[in-house]
This record gives structure tokens, C-alpha cells and sequence, in this order.
């Protein structure tokens, strides 16, 4: 089997550490059991034609598979669950559902946290998009009442997704009246797949100030 190799920045800010996307396929790679190396752009250099080549918006992570190159963290990771059993079921329900959430994590739920996330970084007497994050908050609490995972019984792909997507809302305690998100959450960055995904990503970046402060 090719290795396949996930590009990501070179350095970031110490803001964005331990969430910056490419965490998502370090983990899903790791829970596979599939070969992979990391490359990387150089943050300065986001903008240039080289990387522009294989990601339009300057963004990462991307994922170089043989001859194929994809870009954007959700496209990557179903083109992982289609290499892997571990990542997604092969019965047609269960693929069903696993896609489905996985998109959901996307387009319902992120789609929300993030500029939530943004707005509150200038620390406004009132975050106009909190409301409706709780309210996506809380029918995914509901989903999450009487299972661990979310698709086919089991931990999928997008348990992953959905998982990433919901860590910064944790750390801003907007789970707290979600006992349910909590204890999912909890599960999810319990395993040691997450765990060696994020020690990984935040060791790369310490290897690059530790570069920077030698060069």
C-alpha cells in the first residue's frame, strides 16, 4: 500500500495549535492503521502557486493519496473511511449514516461553531450566533441521549469529525447544559488514536519554533 501524506503549515501561531485540521486526518490515518507521512508549507508561503496548486483557498490540511490530491478536511477524511473498514461500515445503513453525520458535523454544526468562535474572539457584549449554536447544541445533545456514537452503532469517521468540530465549544463551556455532548466528547478524545494525533501535531509545531529560535 502507497503511504499516503498529509501536507499541513510548517509553524502557526500558538492559538490554533492542537486544532489545526490536519489533526483530523492524523487521527482517522492512526485509528486505521495506515501508513502515513506529514509534509509541509510554509506558513509565510500559504499564498504562493505551489500550494495554491493543491489548495485553492491557501488552507490545510491536504491529503496526497498515489496520484490522487484532495483538499478540504471533510473530503479527505470520506476518501479514509473508503480505505478503511475501521473508519466506515461497508453495509449500505451503515454507510448511510456514517456519511450523513459526518456532512451534518459539517454543514450543521460547524457551519455555526466557527463563526460563533470568530465573533467571540472581540468579546461582544452578545454573541448574536450563540442561540442558534445551542440550538443545534441541543438536538444533537438529543441524537446523543441514548447512544456513544453517533452512525451504525459504533465509533466511524464521523465521530471524528464531529468530535473535532465540538472541542472548542468544551473548552468555552458551551457543553456544560449538554451532558450528553460532554460525556461523547470525552469518549471520543479518550482514545488513544486522539491522543497521539494531537501529541503529534503539537510536537511538530514545538520542533518548529525550536528551528526558528536555532535559524
Amino acid at each position: 500500500m502507497t503511504d499516503m501524506t498529509v501536507w499541513t503549515y510548517d509553524w502557526v501561531p500558538n492559538g490554533p495549535r492542537g486544532h489545526v485540521r490536519d489533526l483530523r486526518l492524523r487521527w482517522a490515518l492512526i485509528e486505521a492503521g495506515l501508513p502515513f507521512t506529514i509534509r509541509t508549507v510554509a506558513f509565510a508561503d500559504r499564498d504562493q502557486p505551489d500550494h495554491l496548486a493543491r489548495q485553492p483557498f491557501g488552507q490545510v490540511p491536504c491529503l496526497t493519496d498515489g496520484a490522487i490530491t484532495l483538499f478540504e478536511s471533510g473530503a479527505c477524511l470520506l476518501h479514509l473511511a473508503e480505505k478503511s473498514e475501521v473508519l466506515m461500515p461497508r453495509d449500505l445503513q451503515g454507510r448511510a449514516e456514517t456519511l450523513q453525520w459526518l456532512i451534518a458535523g459539517l454543514n450543521s454544526v460547524e457551519m455555526v461553531t466557527v463563526p460563533w468562535w470568530f465573533i467571540g474572539l472581540k468579546t461582544p457584549p452578545e454573541n448574536p450566533m450563540e442561540g442558534w449554536m445551542q440550538s443545534r447544541l441541543s438536538r444533537l445533545a438529543a441524537t446523543l441521549s441514548d447512544r456513544d456514537w453517533l452512525a451504525a452503532g459504533r465509533f466511524t469517521v464521523a465521530d471524528i469529525l464531529m468530535a473535532d468540530v465540538l472541542r472548542i465549544p468544551q473548552k468555552r463551556g458551551q457543553l456544560d447544559a449538554h451532558h450528553a455532548l460532554q460525556a461523547y466528547v470525552a469518549r471520543a478524545l479518550d482514545r488513544p488514536a486522539f491522543q497521539t494525533a494531537l501529541t503529534d501535531q503539537l510536537a511538530h509545531f514545538a520542533a518548529a519554533d525550536q528551528a526558528r529560535a536555532q535559524g
